[in-house]
């Protein structure tokens, strides 16, 4: 027995709380505490007992809950506050990692200036095969601005990982592929400089450093069972200070005085952000942090 967790549907919020739920027909009596709802977005707190609710929620026919096929992520979950760990099989009699690409490391998982990458980049050539790292059902199979001809797999285990910047995608919405199956060609498509894969892993959109999965020296997994805890979501504290971070992008006329009685700042204040003095010349489009 366990507790929907889904949009509109209840979550507990106190640890004491003994809460009688109707749960296909059955009253379901536990004391559980998953989180809260925060812009939709539900904050776990308990993984193991969000995974059981997720599971309770399953029909046999229907084998992978939030089936979003436009959209690459669509975020319902956080857990960046879990209090437990969760244990995901990797490698097993029924499955196991296949290497997406063997190449060289280009581009890490973290800070990117302004933005925030949430791959690792893998060199390649156009049109070198590129392979599904663990058996799935493909969620997505489209062109997006951002991330050129790009692949999303659903694994069993929940995770997902994302293949981006293909030449050529070689997979269809809702097909359910076995690892090592090659998904597309390598290209640089979208927003890319150079032929290289981008390369993503997720649990439930939420984003994991491949990193903390894989050993890229030997393109192998670091173990047969990946444990999910919050020690892999501190990233997000570097993200919360991103976030208060603010840029201004320049427009024919700006000037540094101008952008500082804009944002309340000081010209002196701009020039330090930004590593210019007070007699740079600016560019149209170019981009000034302001705070």
């Amino acid at each position: 027995m366990c507790l929907h967790a889904f949009a509109g549907e209840p979550v507990l919020n106190n640890p004491e709380d003994s809460v009688a739920l109707k749960n296909e027909g059955h009253r379901v009596d536990k004391k559980l505490y998953i989180g809260h709802k925060k812009e939709d977005v539900l904050m776990v707190n308990h993984i193991n007992l969000f995974v059981d609710s997720i599971r309770c929620t399953l029909h046999d026919s229907m084998p992978y809950h939030d089936w979003v096929t436009d959209d690459i992520h669509f975020r319902k979950y956080d857990f960046s506050k879990i209090q437990d760990t969760l244990h995901l099989t990797l490698n097993d009699s029924s499955d196991h990692f296949t290497p997406p690409f063997r190449g060289e490391i280009t581009s890490e998982f973290g800070r990117r200036s302004w933005r925030y990458h949430y791959g690792i980049d893998i060199d390649l050539n156009k049109g070198d095969s590129v392979r599904v790292a663990f058996t799935g059902k493909v969620r997505v199979s489209t062109y997006s601005k951002t991330y050129g001809n790009v692949v999303v797999v659903r694994h069993d285990n929940g995770l997902e990982t994302l293949y981006a910047h293909l030449s050529k995608r070689l997979v269809d919405v809702d097909s359910v592929i076995n690892t090592g199956t090659i998904i597309g060609l390598g290209g640089n498509t979208g927003r890319s400089y150079g032929s290289h894969l981008h390369f993503e892993v997720r649990y439930f959109d939420e984003p994991l450093d491949p990193r903390d999965v894989i050993a890229f020296e030997d393109f192998s997994t670091h173990k047969d069972v990946l444990s999910i805890s919050q020690c892999n979501f501190t990233y997000k504290d570097e993200l919360k200070v991103m976030g208060a971070i603010k840029y201004h992008r320049v427009k024919s006329g700006n000037t540094l005085s101008y952008i500082a009685v804009k944002y309340g700042t000081t010209i002196s204040t701009l020039c330090r952000l930004n590593g210019i003095s007070r007699t740079s010349i600016l560019q149209i489009g170019q981009r000034l942090r302001v705070r």
